[in-house]
């Protein structure tokens, strides 16, 4: 070998070093090494410490780990690691384009939101997500279809009557239309004006028409939480193992005096639809009050009729169990109970009530409420199922303290306070069950090749703050949140990174 080529071969073999030596700098520059964590994997499993190494948007490793060169360390000591949470049921669809960064969203330790609950869904779904795309938020986003949403594709304003085979098939296709764009399953709202007039042949339909796509599922606010919740929830079933599509019972509840107490009751007839086959899971949120608009608190749409009133401010617990929230005809309603309301103005409830309608619907609009209407007996009996998983319906800007408040709260004052639920199976529910029911393979635990969307939390302070005065008071004790590898959430406070993703419904 001659001097010059020896000498071009060492350059070659120094520069080849050089750039390997910079490549391990840089990627040790942008891996990020949790240590001395307990972590809850989101299995079930008891919590055990363990190191986690995070590289780019992924989980590279787990185990007794050291630091490499350049690399950032977080020390977990006292802190858990878990999963980041996913909250089935969230109703950010709007708030996402105001409010980016979702600081309400994220100090819950939420890392993906599914969006187009209770029957009101974007429309059309491919361009929500390509919004989404371009527009990225903090945390991750999917989008269910809505059945309402395409009720009214089809019937306009004439929604208030049953619908034709022909306008039945029409829907079932739009149903399919949203898939193929990107949604992950069917949602419907039947307590709901537009979707109420809908009968059961109508959501097997178009339910069935979303079975056709892999890990597809049908999310629903059944059509009765209250006297009639079990003949709903019979319904639901019969929709479920008609349509042979998996369910996922929105934000189980009995709402009203007659049914209080009766969970056991309601809790074995899931039990033997189970057993029977159908994939049948619930989420719930953990206050004792509803949120939602003033007509469903009348089921036979009576509104202004005052036997009607009378006997649905009963069934509720009376009228200082119903807050006015939010109010635009009449702004002076919000923040007070229908009986305050009623001695303020020296009338009767039920002429109150009746007034407040007559008041929105000359705007074209509806009283939002808050109905304190659940027994704890009740909350408890469904939070300690294995089948039902933690949810807020809420989101950005709610009225309710749920929007901000849901995932700390249960970790604060059902775990740590009332013993309801040990640790690793609260996280559990936030984590790989609604993981489960998107079909989420490489979310909702930790484990080596999977997403790095995670939560670390103190287990001693996580607490909600939000209250029904102020509900958009951020929770404590969630100290760090990373979603697809970044951090967004640190030093009580958001980052301004914005890595969330659109998230598709599995191909298989």
């Amino acid at each position: 070998m001659s001097r010059s080529t020896l000498r071009s071969t060492m350059l070659f073999l120094c520069f080849f070093l050089f750039l390997t030596v910079m490549t391990r700098s840089q990627n040790n520059a942008g891996s990020t090494l949790i240590v001395n964590a307990r972590i809850a994997d989101g299995t079930g499993k008891p919590l055990r410490k363990s190191s986690v190494r995070i590289t780019a948007d992924r989980i590279s490793e787990i185990g007794d780990l050291n630091a490499k060169p350049n690399e950032q360390v977080i020390d977990a000591k006292n802190l858990i690691l878990a999963p980041g949470f996913i909250d089935i049921h969230n109703h950010s669809t709007e708030g996402l384009t105001a409010d980016p960064l979702a600081e309400s969203q994220i100090s819950q330790g939420i890392t993906s939101l599914i969006l187009g609950a209770d029957g009101d869904s974007p429309w059309p779904i491919a361009a929500y997500l390509e919004e989404r795309r371009k527009n990225p938020a903090s945390v991750n986003v999917a989008v269910m279809v809505g059945h309402a949403t395409i009720r009214e594709q089809i019937l306009g304003k004439d929604f208030r009557r049953v619908a034709s085979d022909a306008e039945i098939a029409k829907m079932a296709e739009l149903v399919t239309r949203g898939m193929n764009e990107g949604a992950i399953g069917l949602s419907s709202g039947l307590e709901y004006e537009v979707a109420s007039y809908g009968d059961t042949k109508e959501v097997i339909a178009m339910s069935a028409a979303a079975a056709k796509f892999p890990a597809a599922f049908y999310m629903t606010h059944i059509r009765d939480e209250a006297d009639k919740a079990f003949e709903a929830l019979k319904e639901e079933i019969e929709i479920g193992e008609k349509a042979h599509i998996a369910i996922e019972h929105s934000h189980i509840k009995l709402g009203t005096v007659g049914v209080w107490n009766k969970a056991p009751a309601y809790i074995r007839i899931v039990e033997t639809a189970r057993k029977r086959g159908l994939d049948f899971l619930a989420d719930c949120y953990p206050y004792d009050a509803w949120h939602s608009n003033i007509k469903v608190l009348v089921p036979d749409k009576g509104w202004e009729n005052p036997k009607s009133v009378e006997r649905a401010l009963a069934d509720v617990g009376g009228p200082s169990h119903i807050t006015i929230t939010n109010f635009s005809p009449n702004r002076s309603y919000e923040t007070h109970t229908i009986d305050e309301l009623a001695r303020q103005n020296g009338i009767t409830a039920v002429e109150m009530y009746i007034r407040i309608i007559r008041e929105g619907d000359a705007a074209n609009t509806e009283a939002g409420v808050i109905g304190q209407s659940m027994v704890e007996p009740d909350i408890k009996a469904f939070y300690q199922q294995p089948w039902v998983m933690v949810a807020s319906d809420g989101g950005i800007n709610s009225g309710h303290p749920r929007g901000a408040g849901t995932f700390p709260r249960v970790l604060g004052r059902f775990v740590r306070e009332k013993h309801w639920l040990a640790v690793p199976e609260a996280v559990r529910k936030m984590t790989s069950l609604p993981a489960q029911r998107l079909g989420w393979k490489d979310r909702g635990t930790i484990r080596a090749g999977g997403y790095a969307d995670l939560v670390l939390f103190n287990p001693d302070t996580v607490l909600d703050n939000s209250t029904f005065a102020k509900p958009n008071e951020l929770s404590t004790g969630i100290e760090k949140v990373f979603v697809n590898g970044q951090l967004v959430w640190s030093d009580h406070k958001a980052t301004g990174a914005k890595p969330g993703r659109a998230l598709l419904r599995p191909t298989s």
